[in-house]
């Protein structure tokens, strides 16, 4: 799993104008415990909507985390970036 010590705040990253960057962060954030509880949930959420926007790593990140989650973790996770798509917008 990749590593970052630069906190971050996931919720400052709420909106459209967010980039693939750091929304990866943020998934880092979620998926290590830096600025963030761990939640593997909300790390793949990140994660899956860094992908989407086409950062390389978070593809396999996503991956990772899918790994790590029940299938109906993974829908959660999916529904939350669905969600979260539709408020940025």
């Amino acid at each position: 799993m990749a590593y970052s010590d630069t906190p971050v705040e996931p919720a400052s990253l709420l909106g459209a104008h967010s980039h693939a960057e750091d929304l990866y962060r943020a998934g880092l954030a979620y998926a290590t415990g830096t600025g963030a509880e761990i939640n593997l949930i909300e790390a793949h959420k990140w994660f899956n909507l860094a992908a989407v926007r086409g950062h390389e790593d978070a593809k396999a990140q996503r991956q990772e985390m899918a790994e790590m989650l029940s299938s109906a973790e993974v829908k959660m996770a999916l529904q939350a970036a669905r969600d979260w798509m539709r408020l940025a917008h």
